[in-house]
C-alpha cells in the first residue's frame, strides 16, 4: 500500500458531495494512502471559507472538511521541500530555453512530491508536466457542448481543455 499525493483539484473531487468527479481517479486511489500538502489543505480551507462567507455553505461546512483532511495524510513543509522548491524554480525552462512561469501553489505541491518521491495525482497535467523528478497521474475531464450532449468525456489528459 503505497502513498499518493493529490493535487487540490483531485481532492476536491474525491471529497465532493457529487462522487461521480472523482470516479476517474479511484482506480489510481484505491488501496493506497492519501496525502494531500499543507497548500491543498490551505487552498481547502480558502474556498470552504469563501462559501462560507457567501451564505452559500453553513459555518458548520467547516467541520466537515476538517474531518475529511483528518482521514489524509498532510505533508507539512520542511527545509528540503523548501530546497526542492528552490531547486526547481531556478532551473525549469520552456522548450525555447526560457524561464518557466508556474503558479507557486502549484510549484510548492510539485516540490512536496518530488520531496517525497512521491506521484502526483493532478487534472491539471499542464501546470505539472515536464517537471523533473515529479511523476504524475492525469484523467481530465473535458467538457464539450459540442460533443454527446454536454456530457463528461475522459482523455488521455494531453491538454487542459474546457469548452462549455
Amino acid at each position: 500500500m503505497g502513498i499518493i499525493l493529490v493535487d487540490t483539484d483531485v481532492y476536491s473531487y474525491i471529497s465532493s458531495s457529487n462522487p461521480i468527479r472523482g470516479t476517474p481517479y479511484k482506480r489510481h486511489l484505491d488501496g493506497r494512502i492519501l496525502a494531500v500538502s499543507f497548500v491543498t489543505v490551505g487552498e481547502q480551507y480558502a474556498g470552504y471559507i469563501k462559501k462560507i462567507s457567501k451564505g452559500e455553505w453553513p459555518e458548520s461546512r467547516i467541520q466537515k472538511l476538517e474531518a475529511l483532511l483528518a482521514s489524509a495524510l498532510i505533508i507539512p513543509y520542511d527545509v528540503e521541500i523548501c530546497k526542492v522548491y528552490g531547486d526547481l524554480k531556478n532551473k525549469l525552462t520552456n522548450p525555447d530555453g526560457s524561464h518557466r512561469v508556474i503558479g507557486p501553489n502549484d510549484l510548492w505541491i510539485a516540490a512536496c512530491a518530488v520531496r517525497h518521491s512521491l506521484k502526483l495525482a493532478t487534472n491539471n497535467r499542464k501546470d505539472f508536466e515536464n517537471i523533473p523528478g515529479l511523476d504524475i497521474i492525469c484523467e481530465l475531464l473535458v467538457y464539450d457542448s459540442e460533443v454527446g450532449g454536454g456530457r463528461r468525456t475522459r482523455t488521455a489528459c494531453p491538454q487542459r481543455t474546457r469548452r462549455l
